[in-house]
């Protein structure tokens, strides 16, 4: 008897439909039952994939049950062991079974559709709006969006509570959280649409909470997307289904309170946390920038004023940056120790401030707010899902320009003006003019006043201007990068070098600013290769473009109209990556 009677005998002993299919894909054989799955038993010598849809490459024991098809009005889960050859010359050869789990599957679809889901919604600059229109405008504004946001609750089959002016509850069923994905919650858009009579649109923000353990969990899932759509700058929705997150949104930039209540609460708090540590460090992202120094200088003024040893903690900085590191140094009054350092003299009484930053994989040292007690988050971009967990203080403000600014707000109400050494208000305004592409993107009325408030500290304008000059082979690489760049008929342009440049992120970010004085462009994106290795991406746009919605799909962040990343990957790679992704949005 041959090998294939053999096979064939055996499988006609079997429960279940069976097939086996060679390492090509071509079936070699298949028992009666497998007309149970295709509509005719007789596929030998047909093509798996073609068949079933499912390539050769994916039949692992890996996979085994996780692999569902629908065949004949059935739901199969396939499963496959390997038959080993049997002599030298002989090809491996896969046992493929079919199993039946049609009740199972429409048991989980039913779960899946019956589940609750718990919606957020939240108007955002609402006192805003009040402050900047009449009362029967006010009015007639909400109860449009009111209608809109009932409108949802009915085209989901849910339910809504109204907690206070601004925040809604929603409870609809699972099965309809498809509808909301589909349309890419599209209220967020109508609300936007709304005329208010203010200079700046309403906007909403939306946490959606999904797959909790029980009502509780999911009710948190909620909450915790709620407040990541918020620090995120609002105008966006976000889905928490457990440990995944989606991001829907993001359009329009966060508008900033006109008041500095806030500023002063969590001056006055960092202040008495300050009082309270043995010791400070202060601690940015790696390959600091003016921002990140200027931030923690400012800090670092604040500990010494309330007579607290303060450390900024430093490994190395870009080319760009030696002129205010060597300055710094040479000042001798603050200490810069190393992140290896920090670890070791870290304590329980020791407090860790975080700035222009809140994702600890961006730290100089990612795990000191692991080790530290009490961390405080001083930050003014949109918030990641690797966010520093559980901060005991945290000022995340996207409205703001800068890091800065928000450090320079603070001091206000800290400190006396006449404290604030020149060095100090010098770097903080660098780091202003920096984030701000010297105040001609992201600048409010809190922008310019903190810049009146630096000058009047002493802050010189002419000296901040040396902190950005650069180089002959730094001007090389720019204009190489300038004309290198290739410009799209849709407004997008791109510059892509393979070569490698000490300070590649901070060329990449002027060559992406320059970029947008060219008549037409949209948005720019400028990629390049530090010293060792990695591609920096640099991305800017006039906001037409979400840029940093593209580039977190990539690991980065930023803002909408100004964003950064950095990946292992070639710059054309990148570069064709960061196409896919903006044509993926425009199909959306």
């Amino acid at each position: 008897m041959n090998e294939d009677m053999i096979r064939k005998i055996t499988a006609d002993e079997l429960p279940l439909p069976v097939c086996v299919v060679n390492s090509k894909g071509k079936i070699l054989s298949a028992n009666s039952k497998i007309d149970q799955v295709f509509l005719y038993s007789n596929i030998e010598e047909a093509d798996f994939f073609q068949l079933t849809g499912v390539k050769v490459s994916a039949l692992t024991p890996e996979n085994n049950g996780s692999i569902i098809i629908e065949r004949n009005g059935r739901k199969f889960s396939i499963v496959v062991s390997r038959r080993p050859a049997w002599e030298e010359d002989e090809e491996e050869e896969l046992i493929v079974y079919f199993d039946d789990v049609t009740g199972y599957e429409d048991l989980k679809q039913r779960y899946d559709d019956e589940k609750l889901c718990v919606m957020r919604i939240n108007i955002d600059n609402y006192d805003e709006f009040t402050a900047a229109v009449p009362p029967e405008t006010v009015t007639l504004v909400k109860l449009t969006v009111d209608n809109l946001i009932r409108g949802l609750t009915n085209e989901l089959a849910g339910t809504i509570d109204n907690i206070r002016d601004t925040l809604y509850i929603v409870y609809f069923q699972g099965n309809r959280l498809e509808e909301l994905r589909k349309n890419r919650f599209a209220i967020l858009d109508e609300v936007r649409a709304i005329e208010t009579g203010a200079d700046f649109p309403l906007s909403l923000s939306i946490g959606v909470g999904v797959n909790g353990s029980d009502v509780s969990e999911t009710a948190e899932f909620s909450m915790a997307a709620l407040d990541l759509a918020l620090s995120r700058g609002g105008d966006q929705a976000v889905i928490r289904d457990g440990s995944e997150i989606e991001y829907y949104g993001g359009k329009v930039q966060a508008v900033g309170s006109g008041s500095k209540g806030k500023s002063r609460i969590v001056g006055l708090a960092l202040r008495k946390l300050i009082e309270q540590s043995d010791r400070v460090f202060i601690i940015g992202h790696r390959n600091a920038d003016m921002d990140a120094i200027g931030a923690a200088l400012g800090v670092a003024r604040l500990c010494m004023t309330a007579g607290t040893e303060c450390h900024i903690v430093l490994d190395e900085v870009n080319e760009s940056m030696q002129l205010i590191y060597e300055t710094i140094r040479n000042a001798q009054t603050y200490n810069i120790i190393s992140a290896a350092k920090a670890k070791e003299l870290l304590r329980h009484e020791t407090l860790l401030v975080v700035v222009d930053t809140s994702r600890p994989g961006y730290l100089e040292a990612p795990e000191l707010p692991e080790l530290a007690q009490r961390v405080v988050v001083i930050d003014h971009h949109r918030r990641g899902e690797d966010f520093i967990e559980n901060p005991t203080l945290s000022y995340i403000e996207t409205y703001a320009s800068s890091a800065s600014e928000l450090v320079t707000e603070m001091l206000q109400y800290t400190i006396d003006r006449r404290q604030l050494a020149k060095l100090e208000a010098d770097a903080l305004l660098a780091g202003i003019t920096l984030d701000t592409n010297r105040f001609a993107v992201k600048t409010g009325v809190r922008t310019f006043e903190a810049a009146a408030w630096l000058r009047r500290a002493g802050a010189d304008t002419t000296d901040v201007k040396k902190y950005f000059q650069f180089g002959g082979r730094t001007f090389a690489i720019r204009s190489r990068a300038l004309a290198a760049a290739e410009f799209r008929p849709d407004g997008l342009v791109f510059s892509v070098s393979d070569e490698c440049a000490e300070n590649a992120q901070i060329i990449n970010a002027q060559v992406a600013d320059e970029l947008l004085n060219v008549k037409g462009v949209r948005a720019s994106f400028v990629i390049g290769k530090n010293e060792k290795g990695i591609t920096c991406i640099s991305a800017r746009s006039l906001g037409q473009v979400n840029v940093q919605v593209i580039l977190e799909k990539l690991g980065g962040g930023g803002h909408l109209n100004t964003a950064g990343a950095q990946v292992e990957i070639a710059p054309r790679e990148a570069q064709e990556r960061i196409l896919e992704i903006i044509e993926k949005e425009n199909e959306a």
